[in-house]
């Protein structure tokens, strides 16, 4: 049975090991109860290549809420075809989005924080419940550098709101060793990183950052930095 004491134990032997050698073990132990939740970042599309190359069969999910950017869906197409994938897509519920803009507007989230994390809520939250039925992992692309609420990261993680060990093989990369994987092994990935989009999300909540910003200074922007998590993650 999948709990906290078994994820404390897991973190013990696998954290100081490659992203490799820990997605190795974890797909094989897990198999059918693994799977990446992409978002088509950098990390995600580097993890993606390392496990196709480890379990072509493993789950691949990615969440739609609707405002992505062009240039993402270009991207799920892209990937799925050089990986020979088929990527699952988990769109929000019809009725509970057109409850959300009845209430607060078409773009309600720019005037609380209250209304930003509804928002949330019914176009990744909702979804992502759905995705995670069947599993005991999920796997992620998050990093110690990619901002302050992120800096006490594990590779192996408890999950306690959504009881599922969470895995960030990836956690103590850095932004070149990200950006070398991508090279090297031609891994395809969103053209507005080159536009100065470190970190892409959703077209209103994202812009583009300058040199000297924090990597997630352009993720809903118009708050504070403490406060610039969608509840995906901590």
């Amino acid at each position: 049975m999948i709990n906290k004491e078994l994820a404390e134990e897991l973190n013990e032997a696998y954290n100081n090991k490659a992203p490799e050698e820990v997605l190795s073990y974890f797909l094989k132990a897990f198999k059918d109860k693994i799977a990446l939740a992409s978002s088509l970042s950098l990390e995600d599309q580097v993890l993606t290549d390392m496990i196709v190359r480890i379990d072509p069969q493993t789950r691949i999910f990615t969440l739609d809420t609707g405002r992505l950017f062009p240039e993402t869906y270009s991207l799920i197409d892209k990937t799925n075809r050089k990986y020979n994938i088929r990527m699952e897509v988990y769109f929000p519920d019809p009725a509970r989005v057109e409850q959300l803009v009845r209430q607060q507007g078409v773009n309600g989230f720019y005037y609380t924080i209250d209304q930003r994390k509804a928002c949330c809520e019914v176009r990744k939250l909702e979804p992502l419940k759905r995705a995670f039925r069947g599993l005991e992992v999920w796997i992620c692309g998050l990093r110690q550098s990619q901002s302050v609420t992120r800096q006490a990261l594990r590779i192996v993680e408890w999950d306690e709101k959504n009881q599922l060990v969470k895995l960030n093989p990836l956690a103590f990369f850095t932004d070149e060793q990200i950006k070398k994987e991508i090279r090297e092994r031609a891994i395809p990935y969103n053209p507005l990183h080159d536009k100065g989009f470190p970190s892409i999300g959703c077209q209103p909540c994202t812009r583009a950052i300058q040199p000297d910003e924090d990597i997630r200074a352009g993720r809903w922007w118009w708050e504070n930095p403490e406060h610039k998590e969608c509840g995906l993650h901590r």
